[in-house]
């Protein structure tokens, strides 16, 4: 194959499936890769999976998938995915049990485990592995043994290396943990065109490839900021597809949809999340767009230049997820007249209360929506801004070290209907306890994960 077609099939958990349909249906695409996992995803995954065995993956893809698997054999497309969360192997069984009772046969299925490093804490640390914040110190905690016991999941960011494995052995679909969403698109770059692990340039055109098309509909006009009264039948938004060769890189998108590729909506999607325009760190390569040139090349249809790589690190990031008390968020809204300074007064009703029941919370956040939840500090509240708006919803939330101490605030929310300032109904019904989950994002030595490629083939 001298040029690779692939699409960006899925931009989050909880993304429309339905461009990833259409892109199925009616493109030329050699590959689909979907991506579900966010920072927090994970964590989440986890808990669920302890309460339900069979949970813990993204049961989103088991959707699209009953939708377009037997047109992706059918048209030899490829599909690549992160959605097995914390539990790869339960999505991959979900996935065989669909494909049998579609009667799809010489199907292979790969997937990828070892990023799950949760029960390896105390090998690293034997193994003299620092686990520092990479943050600094985050919520007053700066030492890992603050932390430690709390832990609800731990799993590192790969590469490329064991999807590429499943695809050489003739994986259909792939399905992996936490692989980087970037990964999931060059691994069947790769695979096509030959490239060597340590042609950094050519590694890095392909993680920007991923790059450009992993957030789904925000690289086809989806939350364009530069002008998104432009974008044609957003209703319909298509998702962005890339065309690579060793030569040549174009953003497109598949016919009959709605969206926009221009020089502006890529241009957004590429610098998105990247500090370092001159060192974009991933596992696979270290990535210089600092002199890349994105041109329009037609309708629908942007070229990528200049992009340059440089030797990967030799570190990997873990992300740990640990549990870091509960929270509850209460809401009221506020009419005109003065609704702003009605909704001020609550708060400071319910704060008084909180004294009064023996609320302690380690953090409290009162916004205001329609002012300034949002735009915190920068936003408008000058008198005449404030004076003449005509409606108001306080928002208050707490975060706390036990269930209990959150809880005795539900209660106390409902009755300022009546009980305090004019002009107040109930929002967003009552409020529920929720565990917070903290972030602690580390690196590790690249040499202490073992990650395996499986192949299940179904006959």
């Amino acid at each position: 194959m001298e040029k690779v077609i692939i699409g960006g099939g899925q931009g989050f958990w909880g993304d429309s499936p339905d461009a990833a349909i259409h892109m199925v249906r009616n493109s030329n695409i050699n590959y689909m890769a979907c991506d579900y996992l966010a920072e927090l995803t994970l964590s989440i995954m986890a808990r669920q999976k302890l309460k339900n065995p069979n949970a813990g993956y993204a049961r989103d893809f088991l959707g699209m998938m009953n939708e377009v698997m037997l047109d992706a054999k059918n048209r030899n497309i490829r599909i690549l995915t992160n959605a097995g969360g914390m539990n790869i192997e339960g999505c991959v069984a979900a996935l065989q049990k669909m494909a049998r009772e579609k009667g799809v046969r010489e199907y292979k299925l790969g997937y990828v485990t070892g990023d799950d490093m949760t029960g390896k804490i105390d090998d690293l640390m034997k193994q003299g592995v620092s686990m520092d914040n990479i943050d600094g110190e985050v919520d007053g905690i700066s030492d890992f043994s603050q932390i430690k016991d709390k832990i609800v999941n731990a799993n590192v960011y790969f590469g490329h290396e064991p999807t590429l494995a499943c695809l050489e052995q003739g994986a259909d679909v792939v399905v992996t943990g936490r692989s980087t969403d970037s990964a999931l698109f060059l691994a069947p770059i790769m695979h096509e065109l030959k490239w060597k692990a340590d042609d950094w340039t050519q590694l890095a055109r392909g993680i920007m490839v991923g790059h450009l098309l992993e957030c789904g509909g925000q690289g086809a006009g989806g939350n364009f900021d530069y002008a998104w009264r432009q974008v044609p039948r957003m209703d319909e938004l298509g998702f962005p597809i890339a065309e690579i060769s060793n030569d040549d890189f174009y953003i497109t998108k598949a016919p009959d949809c709605g969206g926009l590729i221009s020089e502006q909506s890529c241009k957004e999607q590429f610098l998105y999340e990247v500090h370092d325009p001159a060192n974009y760190v991933t596992p696979d390569v270290v990535v210089d767009i600092s002199k890349a040139k994105i041109t329009q090349n037609g309708d629908q249809r942007v070229r990528v230049e200049n992009i340059f790589g440089k030797q990967r690190p030799d570190m990997l990031k873990l992300s740990i997820g640990y549990h870091a008390g509960y929270k509850v968020a209460g809401m009221l809204s506020f009419a005109w007249p003065d609704a702003y300074e009605k909704a001020q007064y609550a708060a400071e009703i319910l704060k008084k209360k909180m004294k009064r029941l023996g609320i302690h919370p380690r953090d409290i956040l009162i916004s205001y929506i329609g002012l300034n939840a949002l735009h915190l500090g920068v936003a408008d509240m000058s008198s005449e801004r404030v004076r003449d708006i005509n409606e108001v919803v306080l928002r208050i939330a707490i975060r706390t070290d036990t269930k209990e101490e959150c809880a005795k605030l539900i209660p106390e929310i409902a009755p300022l209907q009546l009980n305090g300032p004019p002009g107040a109904s109930f929002f967003g019904g009552r409020a529920h306890v929720q565990e917070v989950i903290g972030l602690w994002p580390t690196l590790i030595p690249r040499d202490c994960v073992d990650l395996k490629s499986h192949i299940v083939a179904i006959n």
